[in-house]
């Protein structure tokens, strides 16, 4: 048995952030990670994806992008090289290839933290293991013939591991739209199911999407301003895509390279599925809030007397005029899903009285209803960058500086 001040569960950018600010506090502590550091962008994502938001949005605490192409958009080896770089650069004390089995609270305070390599006592424990544990599959999946191939984002790496017919892709947020239009390139036939969701522009008005975003501090407002908390953290993400070319990824562009759009999944009956009628209303939905962003962007421009170009035209989704309900897969010759249908968060191995009728740990700002415990990494925790690498340094400080009892507001990360 061993004993240690504060435990970190998970060594990707949220353990790695309240780390270096605990190190910075002169916190002792140590880093649980089930494979290596950066684990899930190593055996979880697949083997084309950039991330959404530019270089130079990627900071953390102490440590920041120093390359050359701070408009660019960093591959997935590079961020597992990114966030090596920043554990060595504090000496982050992870132990590797540690699986945690259970933590739970002991008699008189602290944790006991049971692992594949031993026992743990700690006074703290922070909870960092991110907000896209368990790849969230409908129950209608269980209803799809059984020698279909069925895959998560996970576990999906490029479209040679497919059989070679059709895809149907079921969700059309960034990852769907993302992997819809890597299989269309490599010859498939693909068919996109779309529900709700968020259309962007990549650039507009001579600057990244987020640039503007940034500056205007659409990304720090807090969850405590929203009207529907849930709502907000539920939001779809945006359908943009990180490539060299600076280029827009919407369903229009997917119809143009003749990805076949339908709505909503709604039943399955084997190889029959049905899709409720609801496309048009969804894409007109999104469109619809793209252009009243857009003109919040010309407003703010105008009332800081910036100067910039022209506002970009751009148009609304064209549709065709039949989209059909019904889908057989066998007919359309249909091999494979794929379900882009979110995360759920999972931790089966936390022992604790905090969670709610959800299965999510209750928290304010971090810090559960159970002293010492505390959670981080998870979406629009605290303010809505706090799962991106640009924000959750943020939350970090704020937990670190609990566990070091020094509480008070940040507003910036350190340089």
């Amino acid at each position: 048995m061993e004993q240690i001040d504060t435990l970190i569960v998970g060594a990707g950018q949220a353990g790695l952030a309240v780390s270096r600010c605990l190190a910075d506090r002169g916190q002792e502590h140590l880093l649980l990670e089930r494979g290596r550091v950066a684990e899930s962008w190593r055996s979880a994502r697949w083997d084309s994806l950039r991330l959404l938001t530019p270089n130079w949005m990627t900071r953390l605490p102490g440590f920041r992008y120093q390359g050359d192409d701070p408009d660019g958009f960093m591959a997935r080896d590079e961020v597992v090289r990114y966030l090596g770089r920043y554990a060595d650069s504090f000496a982050a004390p992870v132990r590797e290839q540690t699986t945690v089995l259970s933590a739970a609270p002991r008699e008189g305070g602290g944790f006991r933290i049971e692992t594949d390599r031993g026992l743990w006592l700690a006074r703290n424990l922070v909870v960092a293991t991110g907000d896209c544990a368990k790849p969230h599959v409908p129950r209608l999946a269980r209803r799809l013939p059984p020698d279909l191939l069925q895959l998560t984002p996970d576990r999906y790496r490029n479209p040679r591991q497919l059989p070679g017919g059709g895809v149907l892709v079921v969700g059309a947020s960034a990852t769907g739209v993302q992997l819809a239009d890597e299989l269309r390139r490599s010859g498939r036939q693909v068919t996109l199911a779309v529900g709700g969701h968020t259309r962007a522009l990549r650039r507009y008005r001579g600057r990244d999407i987020m640039w503007w975003f940034d500056r205007m501090g659409l990304f720090d407002r807090s969850i405590a301003d929203m009207p529907d908390a849930e709502a907000a953290r539920r939001e779809p993400s945006f359908q943009l895509v990180g490539r060299e070319d600076r280029g827009d990824l919407d369903l229009g562009t997917l119809a143009s390279r003749g990805v076949q759009l339908v709505g909503r999944l709604v039943r399955a009956d084997g190889s029959r599925l049905l899709f409720a009628p609801d496309l048009a209303h969804n894409v007109a939905d999104a469109d619809g809030r793209l252009g009243r962003l857009l003109e919040r962007i010309d407003a703010f421009i105008a009332a800081n007397g910036m100067h910039a170009p022209a506002p970009d035209a751009w148009s609304p989704v064209r549709l065709p005029a039949s989209i059909p309900t019904r889908l057989d897969l066998r007919a359309a010759g249909i091999e494979t899903v794929l379900w882009a249908t979110g995360y759920r968060r999972s931790f089966p191995w936390l022992h604790a009285p905090v969670f709610d009728e959800r299965g999510d740990i209750r928290h304010q700002r971090g810090r559960t209803p159970l002293s010492g415990l505390y959670v981080l990494g998870l979406r629009f925790m605290i303010r809505r960058r706090s799962h991106f690498l640009d924000g959750v340094g943020l939350d970090a400080a704020e937990i670190a500086d609990s566990i070091a009892g020094e509480p008070r507001p940040h507003d910036r990360l350190a340089a």
